[in-house]
């Protein structure tokens, strides 16, 4: 009896090893597996970065791609176009991909031969991607991080292109507008400021 105690005991402390020495393996596997994956996004990235170019008007983002076309992009008239900004950007410290859009706008017209003073790019702001046109102290007192947005709503405001707040949305939602980046301006509205840009001759953004 005892020989046979010995052997169950014996049995169980090798099925509790194989089952260590399993999972084990299996977190080497996924660690792996990761470390893999991570490289390759990364590599992705990397590849993307080299083969896109920012600039000529906006250099803190707006990297676009230069392509041969076969729908020509005449040089010789206004690209005014007005971007709707209603989503927040999905975590508080990254950049709005929509106003990053905007520079991508500016950048790839002026790289493919549109004179820089015929181009230009209004964002209209509203709802909750209001607070993503605050200067950094405010921006940081609602989120505890630095505006992501910051420098390239500086950048396009020193370009000369239009930033504009929704009133309402401001009103609202208890915007602090005396902590809006410098050059920000309040409209009466979303829908105003739209109505006006449209007299300018701005086409609206279809997305």
């Amino acid at each position: 009896m005892k020989t046979n105690t010995l052997t169950t005991t014996d049995k169980s402390r090798t099925a509790m090893t194989d089952r260590a020495t399993g999972a084990s393996t299996l977190r080497r596997v996924l660690l792996t597996a990761s470390a893999i994956a991570l490289g390759i996004g990364t590599w992705a990235a990397d590849a993307e970065a080299q083969r896109t170019q920012a600039g000529p008007m906006i250099q803190s983002a707006g990297a676009v791609f230069s392509v041969d076309v076969d729908f020509v992009t005449p040089t010789d008239r206004d690209y005014k176009v007005a971007f709707e900004i209603a989503q927040p950007s999905s975590s508080p410290d990254q950049l709005n991909p929509t106003i990053n859009t905007v520079a991508r706008f500016l950048n790839m017209h002026a790289q493919a031969g549109v004179s820089e003073d015929r181009l230009s790019g209004a964002i209209v702001a509203h709802g909750p991607a209001s607070f993503e046109l605050l200067d950094n102290e405010a921006y940081r007192a609602r989120f505890g991080v630095d505006n992501p947005n910051a420098e390239l709503i500086k950048e396009l405001i020193a370009n000369g292109q239009p930033v504009l707040l929704c009133g309402q949305s401001a009103a609202s939602r208890n915007v602090p507008t005396e902590g809006l980046i410098p050059g920000v301006q309040v409209a009466l509205s979303a829908i105003t400021a739209f109505m006006l840009l449209q007299e300018q001759g701005y086409r609206v953004n279809p997305w």
